[in-house]
């Protein structure tokens, strides 16, 4: 995850993980609040759904979708 960016966006791959760009600040838990609720719009979700499992504190960060209703493209289901 890229904190401080203009806007949120998918921006692809890094390695083994997903690249995002948010558009909030690190500070506070801003960003990371941001990435779940661009995530639940991204995967057409409820918050409920949305959990990060790993790196609350860090850029990278593990995190779970559940049951996504819609992938992205070049996004494969595990």
């Amino acid at each position: 995850m890229q904190p401080g960016t203009r806007h949120s966006e998918l921006t692809g791959h890094h390695g083994s993980a997903l690249k995002v760009r948010i558009a909030a600040p690190p500070a506070e838990g801003r960003a990371n609040r941001a990435l779940v609720t661009f995530l639940t719009e991204l995967f057409d979700v409820p918050k409920s759904r949305v959990l990060i499992e790993r790196g609350i504190g860090s850029r990278s960060k593990r995190v779970r979708v559940i049951a996504p209703n819609h992938l992205p493209k070049g996004i494969a289901p595990i």
